[in-house]
């Protein structure tokens, strides 16, 4: 399969109207152990959670991410990039627009669990200073494999917020984010 090339995307609130696109690539992302549509409903009327997606400039949905609001904690709980559209920075810009959604909500630290085999997933979390600091074993229902659990630092500390801010900066050269 070859990939799309893509350098704008508009990253927006998920609506009941995007769930059938954002199924779609929730199933080519993770298979038969995929959310389900009622799941993704459910979320639009959950007050703690918040979901987006990513479009392009067509309007059509290359990627969504959600994550819940809790206290001072945002928990990413999916995320994932339709297959053509892998390595164009989109589920960079959707962890970005999180983390500055989490800023906006005085939300603290962020956590997720993630594939031990996804390794560009872990490093794109690294990069935006996610550490791994247990594992959830057998979590993924499909082939029991592990999860890492990781965490960001306070997001409000200096080292991690000049981290975000240089990450941002050199996204911005990579991809036009309205």
């Amino acid at each position: 399969m070859s990939l799309e090339k893509i350098s704008k995307i508009k990253i927006e609130p998920m609506t009941k109207d995007d769930i059938d696109y954002v199924v779609e690539i929730e199933s080519e992302a993770y298979g038969k152990h995929h959310w389900a549509k009622s799941s993704f409903y459910d979320e639009m009327s959950n007050n703690l959670a918040k979901y987006y997606t990513a479009k392009d400039l067509s309007g059509k949905i290359i990627g969504y991410a959600g994550t819940w609001h809790i206290i001072d904690e945002g928990h990413i709980t999916t995320i994932a990039v339709k297959k053509e559209y892998l390595r164009n920075h989109i589920g960079e810009a959707i962890v970005n627009r999180i983390i500055q959604d989490c800023y906006k909500d005085n939300i603290k630290y962020l956590t997720l669990e993630v594939r031990v085999s996804n390794i560009p997933a872990i490093k794109l979390y690294e990069k935006y200073g996610f550490q791994s600091l247990g594992t959830r074993k057998a979590y993924y229902q499909d082939n029991n494999e592990d999860a890492l659990i990781m965490w960001t630092e306070n997001i409000f500390y200096d080292k991690f917020k000049s981290l975000y801010e240089k990450n941002s900066d050199i996204l911005k050269t990579k991809l036009e984010i309205q």
